[in-house]
């Protein structure tokens, strides 16, 4: 029997709806949109046969053509069904608490967000008790240009890969702040990245701050952790206090998303 190949993705399955599933797996480990012979490349499936799979996902709503007609993305409908699986994750209580710790430790409003489509995604959100305050709820969605998160998850990317997700989300300036030249967002991006942190600095909303850091520092990461304070409570001198606090609950928040050795004998 022919073996195969390291290279090659496998598309296992004992029925043609496993075998879907199976490459949604492979499509969903993508970082960038592809073809249909980028596929039979990885896969090593027939063109025929992977050609009908990506129309049946395609008309399922799971992926979605590119203007051009030969590349493919991810779908509304598969986009919002992990969205979904984040908002209602059976570790969203222990989210929570650590949400809630850094909340009571620093005194101002905290969230956890992922990067959805060209947007961001809070995913949980914890207010502070003070007065003043900017009230975002889960669920809420803000550009992913003009927020800290948005500046961590765009900090992952290739240049051709944000290239090709802002192409059709015009930089839109939401304050004197936001930065609208790709020039010096990509400037910005840099420095984010060798930092390990991202600020936005009153470039969303006026009079708003937040310090962001991703959770996970093994490979992408698509979760974000961030304190939003009003500008006249948290300069950028008191944000980059806060930063240790930050750091160790997004530690917390990893520990919390790792699989648990008990886990893992349950799926075995």
């Amino acid at each position: 029997m022919n073996s195969v190949p390291d290279d090659i993705a496998r598309i296992d399955g004992d029925t043609p709806t496993m075998r879907l599933l199976a490459l949604l797996e492979v499509i969903a480990a993508r970082s960038e949109v592809f073809s249909l012979q980028t596929l039979v490349e990885e896969t090593g499936v027939p063109k025929p046969t992977l050609h009908r799979m990506l129309q049946q996902l395609e008309s399922a709503g799971m992926l979605q053509r590119e203007g051009d007609g030969r590349h493919y993305s991810t779908g509304v409908r598969l986009r919002r069904l992990a969205e979904q699986l984040l908002l209602n994750d059976t570790r969203h209580g222990a989210r929570h608490a650590v949400l809630r710790q850094l909340v009571a430790e620093v005194g101002e409003s905290c969230n956890i967000t992922a990067l959805s489509g060209s947007e961001v995604l809070y995913l949980d959100r914890v207010e502070t008790p003070a007065p003043l305050r900017f009230y975002l709820h889960p669920g809420s969605r803000v550009p992913v240009h003009c927020s800290a998160s948005g500046k961590l998850f765009l900090a992952q990317m290739g240049t051709a890969q944000r290239r090709r997700l802002l192409a059709n989300v015009p930089l839109e300036s939401y304050t004197p702040h936001t930065l609208t030249d790709f020039d010096r967002l990509e400037a910005e991006l840099e420095r984010v990245k060798a930092q390990g942190y991202a600020l936005d600095e009153e470039e969303f909303l006026p009079g708003l701050r937040c310090i962001a850091v991703l959770v996970g520092t093994s490979g992408r990461s698509n979760m974000g952790v961030a304190i939003q304070a009003p500008s006249m409570r948290m300069d950028g001198a008191k944000a980059l206090q806060y930063l240790p606090a930050l750091q160790r609950a997004a530690a917390a928040l990893a520990a919390v998303e790792s699989p648990q050795p008990g886990e893992a004998r349950e799926s075995a």
